[in-house]
């Protein structure tokens, strides 16, 4: 049985990655930043016992210390951290150029790189010092996105944080490979979530289901699959990789 620390757990891929890892009987802390209702029903529906709840704004650098410090209090150690929360694309934040003020431009990136880059980066650094100072093994995930590769030009800063973010994965994969914690990517394409079932159910929604030869979009219960196995011991050989999972919507050479 594993400990797993899953932010952004409160819906979407973030909830489903949180029941995937405690139907496999590891206990696992859901983190939220305001959504504390959907945070509190991820956790009454995930099975076995020992789950915990944690809240913190990722943008803020003195969160990460305390939640690793809150979620070993509660837990006793972790094992498996997964950096599945960002500020995702919304029309609030949306960001084209010729369309945004410089004061609205700059607000956009500053909330995104604080919370999907620099938070994340904070949680891994405690994580690993945890994990170090354990001298245990472990696995840190991050939740990337395919946005990193085909580019947002209504959402720039979500594709550049994300970008960010692959690379600061497989540099720690890296430098923690020494310490046996492997360090993975994941980058998911549209994914059909609560959040983006107006876009499905309205006029966008065939051509989001055909940018797959599949001929849909995936499930948030299929990125947690590839979650779980990324943070698995037998896949601590693909340390450093990112590992697409779009549905062949999008291929990298």
């Amino acid at each position: 049985m594993r400990t797993v620390l899953v932010t952004g757990a409160s819906g979407g891929i973030g909830a489903a990655t949180a029941h995937r890892f405690a139907e496999a009987g590891d206990r696992v802390a859901v983190h939220y930043a305001t959504n504390q209702k959907a945070a509190q029903e991820t956790l009454s529906q995930l099975p076995g016992k020992g789950h915990t709840l944690v809240h913190g704004d990722l943008g803020d650098p003195d969160v990460a210390p305390r939640l690793v410090a809150e979620v070993v209090a509660a837990l006793g150690s972790i094992d498996v951290l997964v950096l599945n929360a960002a500020v995702a694309p919304s029309e609030s934040n949306r960001h084209l150029l010729g369309e945004v003020s410089y004061s609205e431009w700059t607000a956009v990136f500053r909330r995104m790189v604080d919370v999907n880059l620099l938070g994340a980066a904070n949680l891994a650094w405690a994580m690993a010092d945890h994990l170090i100072g354990r001298n245990a093994p472990g696995a840190i995930v991050n939740v990337g996105s395919r946005g990193a590769f085909v580019g947002e030009p209504i959402y720039p800063a979500y594709a550049a944080t994300k970008a960010a973010l692959h690379a600061l994965g497989q540099s720690l994969a890296v430098a923690l490979a020494p310490h046996g914690i492997a360090v993975t990517s994941i980058a998911p394409g549209f994914v059909a979530t609560a959040r983006q079932l107006p876009k499905l159910e309205g006029p966008a929604g065939d051509s989001l289901r055909a940018q797959s030869p599949f001929g849909r979009v995936g499930t948030a219960k299929e990125i947690a699959a590839a979650i779980f196995w990324l943070a698995s011991a037998d896949a601590a050989w693909s340390s450093g990789t990112i590992l697409d999972a779009n549905g062949a919507s999008y291929l990298r050479s």
